[in-house]
């Protein structure tokens, strides 16, 4: 069982202009509601910060990314409202993302699994290590990935989407990650991983940011009705969790 009150959120700016945040919410890196509000109100702070240049998401610890939306906050869902506010938290961090005026970097050091695979899509360009598989867990729990999904099918395609959430149980290795899309490079070290990160990073914050801020809506484009669609979502799921079979799937886990 995790308590939020575990959460923390991490953000640096070094002086080549590249930024790192780092989230945390150990041993899993579970996202509960105040964490994921923090990270996207940290995305868009930085957005506006004419000091920083590119932007690094990262999390604490070795073995795991991002295990997705926090179990405990899930079964204590008790009405629609609350389903809402708690799944429009990944909307809001896929927004902010995707709305940035800076290139968002990804850094995967081990697994993923839910809405960590969302956020792995939401960036633009994803490093991992060989143990970064992924995992959409949703539907055996009575959910889908509904509010993730636009993320994740504009990196890896639908039918790849389509396989990953209908097989829920399934992890899907690093290697396939990188051939569908998902992952840009993939390391057998984090220390391989992260050597390579700041090196591209340092590169891209000594390119204009004129041209870095352009290229990042071409990158984007065709996505602003997310700004509606992904809430759309959120609510289907916030109506999902309320069903018995979800409460019943997460007091077993």
């Amino acid at each position: 069982m995790q308590n939020s009150l575990s959460a923390i959120l991490d953000v640096s700016i070094a002086p080549s202009g590249v930024a790192t945040i780092t989230f945390s919410h150990l041993p899993t890196n579970a996202m509960p509601i105040v964490l994921l509000e923090d990270l996207a109100n940290a995305i868009e702070k930085l957005a506006e910060d004419s000091k920083v240049q590119i932007i690094i998401l990262q999390s604490g610890g070795e073995r795991t990314f991002c295990s997705g939306a926090d179990f405990n906050q899930l079964l204590a869902i008790d009405n629609l409202e609350d389903g809402k506010i708690f799944f429009s938290g990944f909307a809001k961090v896929i927004n902010a993302c995707r709305k940035s005026s800076k290139i968002i970097i990804g850094r995967v050091q081990g697994k993923a699994v839910g809405g960590g695979v969302g956020l792995a899509a939401a960036t633009d360009y994803c490093f991992a290590t060989q143990a970064a598989s992924i995992k959409l867990s949703e539907l055996s729990i009575g959910i889908i990935p509904a509010v993730i999904e636009p993320a994740v099918s504009r990196k890896i395609g639908l039918s790849s989407f389509s396989k990953m959430s209908l097989r829920p149980t399934e992890f899907y290795s690093a290697q396939w990650a990188f051939e569908q899309g998902l992952f840009s490079d993939v390391f057998d070290t984090i220390e391989q991983m992260d050597e390579a990160i700041l090196k591209l990073a340092e590169l891209l914050a000594s390119y204009n940011p004129e041209a870095l801020k352009e290229l990042k809506k071409v990158l984007w484009q065709g996505t602003d009705h997310w700004d509606t669609l992904l809430y759309e979502r959120a609510e289907v799921s916030g109506k999902l969790v309320l069903s018995e079979f979800t409460k019943l799937a997460l007091r077993k886990i």
